[in-house]
């Protein structure tokens, strides 16, 4: 099997539908009884992967292309509208999945994480935010690497070394970056418990005794960099290059992946279009790592 977008399909088709036969409880509810749907959960997931990864931020732009060149892989393509409500609908096996695939890694275990936000612009104009089904979630906040405010979200992420998303959250734009990973750390506590001395590289925005004395409560190490007027930390010129780890996912998820033209308009819309994008990452680390790649990060195999 080579690197390819067909292969990376059909592998984690496979993945998603061993899933649902072992586990029929993780796919979206529906009648017991009605019309069984043409296009399964399996091929839901798959369609919805691939889609992150080529590009493709219309969903009916998607599935026009769909039609005329991956008829091999999805026989039956719902309209438009159809595949919009499925997709919501099937947000948390998108979850689910992304999770299965990230513990089949040989990175899973990795014992140095990194983390930090990045901004999920939601609107630009006034009239877009006083109308905008995200209002009172979304908000206005300030992108200190690109000196701009803009409305919207912040996806909060913990990766490995080698960029496999770990832990990940979508909060308002003025939420507290240590309180969420905090909250997102207490959110799975089996994370930490079976690593035991988890060391974890953030900027300089996680500051604070309390922040450091509740992550060392967790047998968490924090290494970040000096703040202005404090003494030098120890480690910071090892742990410096190492901290260009999360911005260069980060850029991932926007220059490759599209995430700040996700073109979602309510909060279940924005959620799984978010999570369509973290799952094609994933999908792509663990099939780089099952073809023994020798880096996983690696999109250019899948994304045309």
């Amino acid at each position: 099997m080579t690197p390819d977008l067909d292969s990376l399909a059909t592998a984690l088709h496979a993945e998603t539908d061993d899933l649902l036969k072992g586990s029929p409880q993780l796919a979206p509810w529906r009648p017991a009884v009605g019309i069984a749907p043409k296009l399964t959960d399996a091929e839901l997931v798959t369609l919805a992967m691939t889609q992150a990864m080529l590009g493709f931020t219309s969903e009916a732009r998607w599935l026009r292309h769909a039609r005329s060149h991956l008829r091999h892989l999805f026989p039956y393509l719902p309209k438009q509208p159809g595949y919009n409500k499925r997709l919501r609908k099937a947000a948390e096996l998108l979850r689910r999945v992304t999770r299965l695939l990230a513990t089949d890694t040989s990175v899973w275990s990795d014992d140095v994480w990194v983390a930090d936000s990045t901004p999920v612009e939601c609107g630009r104009s006034r009239e877009t935010v006083k109308r905008s089904d995200l209002a009172g979630w979304a908000e206005y906040g300030y992108c200190a690497s690109h000196s701009r405010f803009f409305w919207g979200l912040r996806l909060h992420l913990v990766c490995t070394l080698q960029g496999l998303p770990v832990a990940f959250a979508l909060t308002g734009a003025k939420a507290d970056e240590r309180e969420t990973l905090v909250d997102l750390l207490a959110a799975e506590p089996a994370l930490l418990t079976s690593r035991p001395g988890q060391t974890l590289i953030d900027d300089k925005n996680y500051f604070g005794r309390d922040f450091e004395h509740q992550l060392a409560e967790q047998d968490i190490r924090l290494l970040r960099p000096a703040r202005k007027g404090e003494p030098k930390r120890p480690g910071a010129p090892l742990f410096k290059p190492l901290r260009q780890v999360i911005e260069s996912v980060s850029e991932t998820f926007k220059g490759q992946l599209d995430l700040e033209q996700h073109r979602g308009r309510t909060p279940g819309g924005v959620i799984t279009r978010v999570m369509q994008r973290i799952l094609a990452l994933t999908a792509a680390i663990w099939h780089n790592d099952h073809m023994g790649q020798p880096v996983l990060r690696s999109l250019t195999a899948y994304d045309h």
